[in-house]
């Protein structure tokens, strides 16, 4: 097998297995041995057990000896040290990006993803919100331009998705996060690094609180 085929293998199965665990279909605790993991995909065992050692190593599941794979669980503690890095990292971050005056056409994506979540929030489609705020996010990570950040914050990305599929219908309608992103935008489109890092900070620091109110409320002692 050409060694660009066996890589394309593995990152197929890297990708199906990290959408399964994002959206919760392998639910937090779920264990099944390699060779039930690779039916439910209908692959070979292979590209997945090299799938599962990367997805460990980012510390979505646990390889167990002679027992497979176990998709680790999310709790409360996990949450507030995720949400204190990103509230770390983040607004330093996009306040760089503010600091190069990016174009409109360079802002368009956001512009983008901002509408949708607008639009996602007078449907009161929770999914379509969703899917626009990780955009907002992902986007915004690509186009600062440092790589290693990006691929360490995109793991801690993948944590939070999975706590906001439990949690995103337990919480009121997301209009505050969705003003706050517009507010993002508008100071990066003026080029405001203060206000952006400011207004980036205050978005993760009122998101954790509502997380971590949630899990309180209805004792959810992980996810």
């Amino acid at each position: 097998m050409p060694r660009t085929d066996k890589s394309s293998r593995v990152s197929d199965a890297y990708m199906r297995l990290k959408d399964e665990i994002r959206t919760n279909r392998m639910p937090p605790g779920f264990q099944a041995p390699e060779p039930e993991i690779a039916l439910r995909l209908g692959m070979s065992r292979t590209p997945v057990r090299e799938a599962l050692i990367r997805l460990e190593a980012e510390g979505l599941v646990e390889l167990i000896p002679r027992r497979g794979a176990r998709v680790k669980p999310i709790n409360a503690d996990d949450m507030r040290e995720i949400y204190e890095i990103l509230t770390s990292l983040e607004p330093d971050a996009a306040a760089a990006m503010a600091l190069r005056n990016p174009s409109a056409a360079e802002l368009a994506p956001l512009e983008q993803a901002t509408t949708d979540m607008e639009m996602a929030l007078v449907e009161k489609n929770l999914d379509a919100w969703a899917e626009a705020d990780d955009r907002f996010h992902l986007t915004l990570l690509e186009m600062q331009g440092n790589r290693r950040l990006k691929g360490f914050v995109e793991s801690l990305y993948d944590q939070v998705h999975r706590a906001r599929v439990v949690t995103l219908r337990m919480r009121n309608l997301p209009t505050k996060s969705t003003a706050e992103h517009r507010d993002i935008l508008e100071h990066l489109r003026r080029g405001d690094a203060v206000a952006t890092r400011e207004a980036f900070r205050h978005h993760r620091q009122r998101a954790a609180k509502e997380l971590l109110d949630i899990l309180e409320k209805y004792k959810l002692g992980q996810l």
